[in-house]
């Protein structure tokens, strides 16, 4: 199953590419997110090693659990071939009510049919006050009239 654009990648296939997979994830479906990666897909996610769909379900459902009012914005950093780099900024709030802005990188590596077969993402976390949240729009999909990380300035 094919899951377009595929590579080589160019400037706008890499940020449709991107787009795609943020607003996959903003879904916060575990099955639907699993589904643009290979079955075999190796993921290092912070210190976290997952290997095929299975773990990555699993790891998602506990993550957006955890990370409620989970919305997140990625851009395409550079690419190359089937490679895209990827930052990214996602804010959630944990059961207590303390609000955080994850900051990260991923490097993606996908196969001849677009699915991805690897992905290494670093993140770091700030705690933040609730007025300093950027992310306000409905849960789901970023609106396209949203402003970009480069634009919010993150």
């Amino acid at each position: 199953m094919a899951r377009p654009p595929l590579p080589p990648f160019t400037p706008e296939t890499a940020a449709q590419k991107v787009r795609l997979a943020e607003d996959a994830w903003n879904s916060r479906d575990p099955e639907t997110v699993s589904m643009a990666y290979t079955p075999d897909s190796r993921w290092r996610n912070r210190g976290t090693f997952l290997t095929g769909r299975a773990e990555i379900v699993a790891f998602l459902a506990d993550k957006w659990a955890r990370e409620r009012e989970y919305r997140l914005i990625k851009e395409p950093w550079a690419h190359d071939g089937n490679r895209i780099a990827v930052r990214f900024a996602y804010e959630w709030q944990d059961a207590s009510g303390q609000w955080t802005r994850s900051y990260g990188n991923e490097n993606w590596q996908f196969d001849e049919h677009g699915l991805m077969a690897q992905r290494h993402a670093s993140i770091n976390d700030l705690a933040i006050a609730p007025a300093d949240r950027l992310f306000h729009w409905p849960l789901g999909r970023r609106p396209d009239d949203h402003p970009s990380l480069t634009e919010l300035g993150l």
